[in-house]
C-alpha cells in the first residue's frame, strides 16, 4: 500500500512500539475475559446462584463478542485501526466500572455484554493492525495472544483474590488502569489502514469469505471449534470442577485449570512458530484427544495429578489447534480483507466457546452433575478433535502446491510454511 509509509511516519510511536502496543492491547481484552472465572465462586457466595447462571454470564459474553463481529468486525478495514480500538478501549473500560460497583447477577450481566461488544469489535482491528506492522510476527503474535490473555487474566485474578484485599474490585481496576495507559498509546499511534469507501455497508453482518481463503477455512473450522469449545468448558465450570477433583475450595486453584490450558496453548504457539501451519494442527489434534482423554480420566478417578496432566496436553492442542487455524487462514487474505477474515474465524471460536457452556450448565443442573457432563463434554471434544484429523488429511495433499505459489504470501511466509 503506496500511503502506508506516509501514515506510519506522521504518528509519534516508532513501528515497533505500535506493534507491540497492539499485541498487549489483545492480551489485556482476552485476560479481562477470563479474569472473572476464578471470582464465580465468590459471585455465587454472595449472591447465591447456580451454575446454570455461571454459563450464563459466561455464554452472553460471547454472544455478545459475536453480534459485535458480524456487524463492526472488518469496519477498520474501511475508516482505519485506530477509531475502532479507542472506541473498543473506551467500552471496555465502561465495563471495568461496572464490575467494580456490581451488586448482582444483572450488574455482572451488563458488564460481560459491554466487555464483549468492545472485544468483538477490537480483534478484527487488532488483528489487522499487527498484521499491517510485520505479518510474519503479526501471524504468531494474532495465536499467542489470545490464549496468553486468557491464561493471564485467569491466573492472575486468581492471585488478587486469594492473596489481596476487595477480591471483586481490585482485578477490575488493575485492568482499567491499564487500558487506560493502553488508550493514551492508540491516541498517539499512527494509522496502518488507509480509509476506503463502505463502512456503512460493512455493518451488514454477512459471510462470505475471499476465494482463497475459503478452502483453508473448511479445514480449520474443526480445530477451531473443538479447542475454543473445551476453553469456554474450563472457562465456565473449570473451577466447579476442579474442586470436585482436587476437594479444595482455593480461588487460585479455581483459575489454575484454566490457566494451565491456555498457558500451554501459549507455549505451543511460540515452540511451534517455524512449524508448516497444517503441520501445527495435527499436532494440536493429537495432543487435543491425548489431553481430554487422560483428564477424563483423571475426574473418573478423582486423581489431581491426571487432571491437570491431561489439561497441560490439552492445552497443545488448544494452543496448536488455533495456530494451526490462523497461520493456514490469515496470510492468504489481501491486506484490506484481513479484519474480516479474522472476524469470521472468531466468529466460529465465540460460538464454539460460548453455545456448548451454556449446555453443559444447564445439563449440570438437570441431567447428572458435573462428573457425567464433564464425561459428555469431554467425549464430544475428542469426537470433534479425531473429525479435525480426518480432514485435515486429504486438504494437505491438495492444497499444498497452491499455497506454495499463492501470490498473497510473502517469500518470508512461504517458507514459514513449509517449514518443517
Amino acid at each position: 500500500m503506496s500511503s502506508l509509509p506516509a501514515l506510519r511516519v506522521a504518528g509519534r510511536l516508532p513501528t515497533t512500539a505500535a506493534f507491540y502496543l497492539q499485541v498487549s492491547i489483545l492480551v489485556t481484552f482476552l485476560a479481562g475475559s477470563s479474569a472473572p472465572t476464578p471470582l464465580y465462586a465468590v459471585y455465587q457466595a454472595e449472591w447465591g446462584f447456580s451454575p446454570i447462571t455461571v454459563t450464563i454470564v459466561f455464554g452472553v459474553y460471547a454472544v455478545a463478542v459475536l453480534a459485535a463481529l458480524l456487524t463492526v468486525g472488518s469496519l477498520s478495514d474501511y475508516i482505519g485501526r485506530r477509531p475502532v480500538l479507542i472506541a473498543a478501549l473506551v467500552l471496555q473500560a465502561a465495563a471495568m466500572i461496572v464490575f467494580v460497583t456490581a451488586s448482582g447477577v444483572p450488574e455482572l450481566l451488563v458488564a460481560r455484554v459491554a466487555q464483549g461488544l468492545s472485544t468483538g469489535a477490537a480483534v478484527g482491528a487488532l488483528g489487522a493492525g499487527i498484521l499491517d506492522l510485520d505479518k510474519v510476527k503479526g501471524t504468531i503474535a494474532n495465536g499467542v495472544g489470545p490464549v496468553l490473555g486468557t491464561a493471564t487474566g485467569a491466573i492472575g485474578s486468581g492471585l488478587l483474590v486469594q492473596f489481596l484485599p476487595a477480591p471483586t474490585h481490585l482485578v477490575y481496576i488493575v485492568l482499567f488502569a491499564v487500558i487506560v495507559l493502553q488508550g493514551i498509546g492508540v491516541a498517539l499511534m499512527a494509522e496502518s489502514s488507509s480509509p476506503k469507501p463502505g463502512a456503512l455497508a460493512s455493518l451488514r453482518p454477512r459471510f462470505g469469505m475471499p476465494q482463497a481463503v475459503r478452502r483453508p477455512l473448511l479445514v480449520a473450522i474443526p480445530a477451531l471449534v473443538a479447542v475454543w469449545a473445551l476453553a469456554g468448558f474450563y472457562g465456565s465450570l473449570g473451577p466447579t470442577l476442579v474442586r470436585l477433583v482436587v476437594g479444595s475450595s482455593s480461588i487460585v486453584l479455581g483459575g489454575l485449570s484454566l490457566f494451565i490450558l491456555a498457558g500451554g496453548g501459549g507455549l505451543t504457539v511460540l515452540v511451534l512458530r517455524n512449524t508448516a501451519p497444517r503441520k501445527v494442527m495435527f499436532i494440536g489434534g493429537v495432543a487435543l484427544f491425548a489431553g481430554v482423554g487422560i483428564t477424563l480420566l483423571g475426574i473418573g478417578y478423582t486423581s489431581t495429578v491426571l487432571f491437570f496432566l491431561g489439561t497441560a496436553i490439552a492445552g497443545v492442542g488448544f494452543g496448536g489447534g488455533f495456530q494451526g487455524a490462523l497461520r493456514t487462514v490469515v496470510p492468504l487474505a489481501a491486506s484490506h480483507e484481513r479484519a474480516g477474515v479474522l472476524s469470521t474465524l472468531y466468529v466460529v471460536s465465540y460460538l464454539a466457546m460460548g453455545l456448548p457452556a451454556v449446555v453443559a450448565g444447564f445439563v449440570v443442573v438437570h441431567g447428572g452433575g458435573v462428573t457425567a457432563t464433564s464425561e459428555g463434554y469431554g467425549a464430544a471434544a475428542m469426537a470433534l478433535a479425531a473429525l479435525a484429523l480426518l480432514g485435515l488429511a486429504r486438504p494437505e495433499r491438495r492444497q499444498r502446491p497452491a499455497l506454495a505459489v499463492c501470490p498473497a504470501l510473502t517469500d518470508a511466509e512461504d517458507s514459514l510454511a513449509r517449514a518443517s
